[in-house]
């Protein structure tokens, strides 16, 4: 609640935008609580944060527990900041109990995982895990222009870092922003990997004209063309139900004027599905939609600018999060991610897991959003018990001495 009162909107939502003077206020308090918790807090280059907590063997690579930070632009107080904001309650809590684990545990803040401003999403993950180049993480421009590196170097978040190192594993909790685990009553989702996913641009080009004069036999309009194209889209997810994910998430006329016929209509597609195959065949569904659908004198292009590939995650991460949930007696059931997540980039250069607790109603990327307490410290118990169990040997001292 305290990080939500930075970047708050007034109807209970957060609006803290990658690289924004929001997100640099909200970094610099997560510091400030690692540090009191005895971390050490250093950034690489494209801004991802780690905050340390050194162990018995200071070579061995980190395990390493993370999520972001950043939000929607009416995004709520759950989504990312819970698997920020558990790795630090993992921390304290082997502070509290004089835990030593054998190898260094830390906490990842990953820079623009939601793509709101910087597009595309999860860009610091990418980076960190060579999905891409620095460069081009700090070319990403916002729609102002202004690039991610100038934000950085604006407000002081790039660090000195190389932005990749090895990682001996990665866990993210995070709320699930679905209702599967609401409805099944579970606690504890141990997710088994991310459904792919593809995002597409569709343009349809028609020509202005007065809405008043012209006879409507006589217009090149592109609502005309994109009203019954919608509906087909939507239709590949009842072909290849109940995976399937299609979803138009923006729609845009130009010149956008009440009284005049639009000469252009954009709009996104966002295909997902768990299956590889099935998404591939989805795509080519969706191609030849655009290219057989037809309104006099209407062009359409189609253009593929983002896939993420089906994510299936490391099998002995997922055990470690299946035993924690055991031995913590919480309620958990095998779970597919419906959404993407920094975890699924980690999940190429290190063994990974995620931790999913229910949020209210499957509500997400919106301000409405809300999680029970008990399930946030269930998740927090699980996460514990699942990061011990890949640190190695670890020793407590219960009198601190």
């Amino acid at each position: 609640m305290a990080m939500a009162q930075i970047g708050a909107t007034p109807n209970g939502g957060v609006r803290r935008l990658a690289a924004s003077e929001a997100d640099k206020a909200g970094r610099d308090l997560f510091s400030s609580w690692c540090e009191e918790a005895g971390c050490a807090v250093t950034a690489d280059q494209i801004g991802n944060l780690f905050a340390r907590r050194e162990g018995r063997n200071k070579d061995a690579p980190p395990i390493v527990m993370g999520s972001h930070l950043d939000s929607q632009p009416t995004g709520g107080k759950f989504d990312g900041v819970y698997g920020v904001l558990a790795g630090l309650e993992v921390i304290r809590t082997l502070n509290d109990f004089h835990i030593e684990t054998a190898a260094p545990i830390e906490v990842a803040v990953w820079m623009n995982e939601e793509g709101a401003r910087f597009s595309p999403a999860m860009l610091g993950s990418g980076v960190f895990s060579g999905v891409f180049s620095l460069e081009y993480g700090l070319s990403r421009a916002d729609e102002s222009g202004v690039t991610l590196g100038d934000a950085l170097v604006r407000n002081n978040l790039a660090g000195q870092l190389h932005a990749r190192k090895t990682l001996g594993a990665h866990f993210e909790a995070h709320i699930e922003q679905g209702p599967v685990l609401e409805n099944e009553n579970k606690i504890i989702g141990v997710v088994t990997g991310v459904q792919g996913i593809k995002w597409f641009d569709a343009t349809i080009k028609g020509a202005e004209c007065h809405a008043g004069p012209t006879p409507m036999h006589l217009r090149i309009d592109p609502v005309q063309a994109v009203a019954p194209l919608l509906i087909k889209i939507f239709q590949l997810a009842e072909g290849n139900a109940p995976d399937a994910r299609v979803t138009i998430g923006e729609i845009r006329s130009h010149p956008n004027s009440r009284n005049t016929v639009p000469g252009k209509i954009t709009f996104s597609i966002d295909l997902r599905h768990p299956d590889s195959s099935v998404l591939a065949a989805m795509s080519r569904e969706l191609e030849m939609l655009i290219q057989t659908e037809s309104v006099a004198g209407c062009q359409f292009e189609l253009n593929e600018i983002w896939h993420s590939p089906p994510v299936s995650f490391d099998a002995e991460c997922i055990a470690a999060i299946r035993d924690a949930a055991e031995k913590t007696r919480q309620p958990y059931m095998e779970i597919v991610s419906g959404a993407g997540h920094d975890s699924v980039y980690l999940s190429r250069v290190t063994p990974t897991g995620m931790i999913f607790v229910p949020c209210k109603g499957g509500v997400s990327h919106n301000e409405a959003e809300s999680a029970d307490p008990d399930h946030l410290a269930a998740g927090c118990n699980v996460l514990l018990q699942a990061v011990l169990s890949r640190a190695g040997e670890y020793s407590a001292n219960i009198d601190g001495r």
